[in-house]
């Protein structure tokens, strides 16, 4: 029997915490914590990674959706564990957010498969560049984008300098993070953070209809797709060429590259296998 402080115990509620599951070949993660809007727990974000890096490695998975339950995607970091300030030392702060914020959202941002953000509701501090890490967002009407720090008196973390001027340029940027203001779904798509809002009652079909698009398209070119434009913002023309030329002598190599070019010959729809 397990007693509540047992190792499997405590597994068992950080997987209910977070579900997931793989259907169709889309691996949907799904918060569960809506009583604190999905805030992240230093337990909670290690299974998150595992999960990222787990789809990376699995031929089965070829999309991935990030959503959560309730009224909240996610509302950041758990706070409430932390240690008093008291006992601090010089380098934990650094130290905690390089093992932890930042490497949810560098896992995320190097997933080999897509990952579609379905913002359900509230995304705040490192639940926004959770969010805003992700390949495609989707939100739901209802949702709401807070760069929350600057209203505790923090500097952003979990990435959210780095994303966001390559998002929306330094001044909208600078806009957000200085002032802490709510950004609705429809500013969040008119600054070109959100890919499109929908009515909350269809966030998850059409989450599930962009994933099935991606799932059925070729695995390998979307992943060295991804990897490319995500280089591109910091790398001059001559590098990211070079780059571009060597990630389609990869592809080349792949099936779904020769399927691809063996359906436009044979005048056909190409029918990718991830491989």
């Amino acid at each position: 029997m397990n007693t509540p402080d047992s190792p499997r115990a405590s597994e068992n509620s950080v997987e209910s915490l977070i579900r997931h599951a793989t259907d169709n070949h889309v691996c949907r993660i799904t918060l569960n914590r809506p009583e604190a809007l999905n805030a992240i727990t230093p337990d909670l974000r290690e299974r998150l990674i595992q999960l990222l890096s787990d789809a990376s490695a699995d031929p089965a998975v070829r999309a991935v959706v990030l959503t959560g339950t309730g009224r909240g995607f996610c509302a950041g970091a758990d706070l409430r564990g932390g240690p008093p300030s008291g006992e601090r030392i010089a380098g934990d702060v650094a130290r905690t957010l390089r093992l932890g914020a930042q490497r949810l959202v560098s896992a995320v941002l190097d997933c080999e498969k897509p990952v579609i953000a379905a913002v359900n509701g509230t995304a705040a501090g490192l639940g926004a560049h959770l969010a805003l890490a992700c390949d495609l967002v989707l939100a739901a009407e209802s949702a709401k984008f807070i760069e929350v720090f600057v209203r505790r008196g923090l500097v952003p973390d979990g990435g959210g300098a780095y994303l966001l001027p390559r998002l929306i340029g330094p001044q909208r940027a600078k806009e957000l993070m200085f002032f802490g203001d709510a950004l609705t779904a429809a500013d969040a798509e008119r600054l070109g953070l959100v890919n499109r809002v929908v009515p909350d009652a269809e966030l998850d079909k059409t989450a599930r209809e962009w994933a099935d698009r991606l799932a059925t398209g070729p695995t390998r070119a979307i992943a060295l797709t991804k990897q490319l434009v995500n280089a591109s913002l910091d790398t001059d023309r001559t590098t990211s060429f070079a780059a571009e030329a060597a990630a389609q002598e990869i592809n080349m190599t792949t099936e779904d590259a020769r399927e691809g070019v063996a359906s436009f010959v044979e005048r056909r729809s190409a029918e990718y296998r991830g491989r």
